[in-house]
Parts: structure tokens; sequence; C-alpha cells
């Protein structure tokens, strides 16, 4: 016989979904810093907050470690420095468990891990939410850990981005015909 699907616990989805995260009346709400810290809209980071609630559930019922998407790993991330709301209230109170964060040790063998749990993670939220997670937040897992592997972030306020090679062939012209300026016009005085 087959294994059979466990039943979605709506208990605890009912806690997570009115669940808010940080302290009532704050001036800058989660879902502003969120948004603010990834220069996401507070419209995208409100449903990476959902995504981020339904990871959690995962994490309680999926019977598997599950590995968040990067979008909802900055949300948790960011939930983990609200420390007190995150392990006196949501851990105990909404989750009824620990929730962990790790990182990974590194390496092939972690990389093909972390890979085949993101999948089964992909596979579970499917059969949990009876849909396919959205692909602008969660994105397959050939692309998750594969694209970048090293890709770090950067805040874009203290670099400047080129989107093109001409971009930066540009400013490489710029530079010299000022540095060949200067030089002209410091001989002349």
């Amino acid at each position: 016989m087959a294994d059979a699907k466990p039943a979605f616990d709506l208990t605890l989805w009912h806690r997570l979904e009115s669940y808010e995260i940080g302290p009532e009346g704050a001036a800058l709400s989660f879902a502003d810093r969120l948004a603010r810290e990834n220069r996401w809209s507070v419209d995208y980071a409100a449903r990476v907050i959902r995504e981020y609630k339904r990871f959690c559930y995962l994490a309680r019922t999926a019977g598997h470690e599950v590995t968040p998407s990067d979008q909802v790993d900055q949300a948790w991330h960011l939930h983990l420095t609200y420390s007190r709301d995150y392990w006196d209230r949501f851990c105990p109170e909404i989750l009824g468990a620990p929730l962990h964060h790790g990182p990974t040790a590194g390496g092939q063998t972690e990389k093909a891990r972390y890979f085949e749990q993101y999948a089964q993670t992909l596979k579970s939220y499917e059969e949990a939410f009876c849909e396919l997670p959205p692909a602008d937040i969660w994105s397959p897992a050939s692309l998750r850990f594969g694209k970048h592997p090293r890709a770090f972030r950067v805040n874009p306020e203290d670099v400047i981005f080129f989107k093109e090679k001409r971009g930066i062939v540009l400013m490489l012209a710029v530079i010299a015909a000022l540095l060949v300026l200067g030089f002209v016009l410091g001989r002349i005085t």
C-alpha cells in the first residue's frame, strides 16, 4: 500500500497565517524592513512572508528536512534578528517546536544534499498546498543551487553597476580622457 498523504494541519496553518512578526505598532514593520533590505516592493515582501510561513509549515509537517528559496531564506534571516519574538513567541506558541537555521558546511556533498532537500521541499509544497510554489519566489533547484555558485550580496548604493560590457569600456574611456586632460592641463600651467 502506498504511503498515505498526511492530513493538512489546519490548526497550525491558522496560527501561522494570523501571526505577525515583530512588535505591534513598530514604525518600520517587518515587511517594510524586509522590502528595504532586499530592494523589493512592500507587496512582494508581503508575498515572501506568506511563503516563509508556508516554509515553516512544511518544516513542521513534511517529515523531512526542508530548504528555503533564497527569498524565503532572507525572510528567515531577518526573523531570526527579532530574536525574542522568534524564540520566545514564534517557535513555542506558533510552531510548537524550535526551528533552527543551520548554514551549509560547504563542499560538493553539502551542495548535493541541499539540492535534493530543496527539490523535495518543492514537491512537499505542492502536495501540502495543492499548487505549485510561485516561480518568482521559489526558483527551480537547478537555479537555486546551480546558477551563481559564487554569488554574494552587495549594497547597490556602494557600487556602480554596468549592465553591458560597453558600459565598462565607456567608463574606462572617460577615466582615460580625464587622466590625459589632467596631464595636459598640468603641463600647461
